[in-house]
């Protein structure tokens, strides 16, 4: 008798949609108490908690209604056969246009094509909600509804550009890669992560945000002589208009080698009015880099990919697994995407263990700048950035273990304040 891989996918999907809808039940429950953590008290004015409770509340009953129409509409999916139903009406397609369906990179590419706009839709009225209501209401969407469509046109058009070239590397190299397919998959994937992470902020990046240097000033001349100081290859040095889509704020270093750069929100740089609390964040990343942090995750991240492409060449000629599905052939995205269905279970565990070393990074990173003598800088700009964000103040701490890839601020002011009082 065949496994009943369909039966299984959809059972460990609608378990993990209880379990986390239970974590998020907690975190909600948390988010309504009345009081700010005793760390934050006369830390947090009274304030911003009231709006932060506001704008995380808000958030948490929007993603109640989107994860139950989400689970909803993905196991109706499974069930009642789409998936094979689309690839086959994606070859009809083909055939009414005089194209050859059994050509199968066309055919996938019809099947992409239908399955992009398929999500487009289904979640427009959802990114609409979330950035014209909750985002408009507490303040942070600075993004019109023209500039909003625009990006999500540009971004369709690079899907479009990028997505039918990759996708037929990948099927001519499982259709031709022979007992060495997952080196071969793998050192494509590789190659491929490297171009993107190059081109990126070149070419693509600009084509939604501005990007102009830092402003010659004291501000640049700390950060430049902090980097310096560590040896590390600063470049370039800019600020991008992240203001002229929201007032959330951020910073991160990107580059190869010995050609490294650095990229400050405009809005870190108005949130932030003493100059040492931006440094202090850019001491911050900058210890990420100097403690290994990056290599770390990026060979974390080729490990992983190798062995889940090893086992995808385990399983990508099961018949059994094709027909639980509803498919009678075997096109190659197909099986890429049924065999991410069927290893769920370990996606999840190794997310999990991803989050749990990521936050230790943080506190590593904080410890980082409290050596290079930013303590309270970066204490009081952790507590700006948390005011200016709406960050929730109150977290479950099974949720945030969960979920949080970065620890909340208690848990981080904490470690600080523990760090200065072994100093003392």
């Amino acid at each position: 008798m065949a496994f009943p891989y369909l039966e299984a996918v959809v059972g460990f999907m609608i378990f993990m949609y209880i379990f986390e809808t239970y974590l998020d039940v907690r975190q909600h429950v948390a988010l309504k108490l009345p009081t700010l953590p005793k760390t934050l008290e006369g830390v947090i004015s009274e304030e911003k908690f009231k709006k932060s409770r506001a704008y995380s509340l808000d958030k948490s009953n929007f993603h109640f209604l989107h994860g139950f129409v989400t689970i909803l509409m993905d196991s109706a999916i499974l069930l009642y056969g789409v998936l094979p139903w689309f690839w086959k009406k994606s070859g009809d397609t083909l055939e009414s246009i005089g194209f050859d369906s059994e050509n199968e990179i066309y055919h996938t590419l019809a099947f992409l094509a239908g399955v992009m706009i398929w999500s487009q839709l289904t979640d427009l009225p959802f990114s609409l909600y979330s950035t014209f209501v909750i985002e408009e209401r507490h303040g942070f969407n600075k993004q019109t509804i023209l500039l909003f469509f625009r990006d999500m046109i540009k971004g369709m058009f690079l899907a479009v550009v990028i997505g039918p070239p990759v996708v037929a590397a990948i099927i001519l190299i499982v259709q031709k890669g022979g007992p060495y397919l997952a080196i071969y998959l793998w050192g494509f994937m590789f190659v491929l992560s490297l171009v993107m992470m190059t081109i990126y902020p070149v070419l693509i990046a600009p084509l939604f945000n501005k990007f102009t240097p830092l402003p010659d000033g004291t501000l640049r001349s700390k950060i430049e002589n902090l980097a310096s100081s560590l040896s590390f290859p600063l470049k370039k040095l800019f600020v991008v208009d992240g203001s002229t889509r929201s007032s959330h704020s951020n910073a991160y270093m990107y580059g190869f080698f010995k050609n490294k750069r650095i990229v400050l929100y405009d809005t870190l740089i108005q949130q932030c009015k003493n100059e040492e609390e931006v440094v202090a964040v850019i001491a911050h990343e900058l210890g990420h880099w100097k403690l290994n942090h990056t290599m770390y995750s990026f060979i974390a991240v080729q490990v992983l990919t190798l062995l889940q492409f090893g086992g995808y060449t385990l399983v990508k000629n099961s018949k059994d697994l094709f027909l639980s599905f509803g498919f009678d052939t075997q096109p190659v995205l197909i099986g890429l995407i049924l065999f991410q269905h069927t290893i769920q279970p370990i996606q999840h565990l190794v997310s999990f263990g991803l989050n749990l070393v990521s936050r230790a990074f943080e506190f590593q990173a904080d410890a980082f700048a409290k050596k290079l003598g930013y303590s309270k800088p970066l204490r009081d700009g952790l507590v700006k950035l948390q005011e200016e964000n709406l960050s929730a103040m109150n977290t479950d701490p099974w949720y945030s273990a969960y979920h949080y890839s970065h620890p909340p601020l208690v848990e981080r002011l904490a470690a600080i304040d523990e760090a200065d009082k072994k100093a003392d």
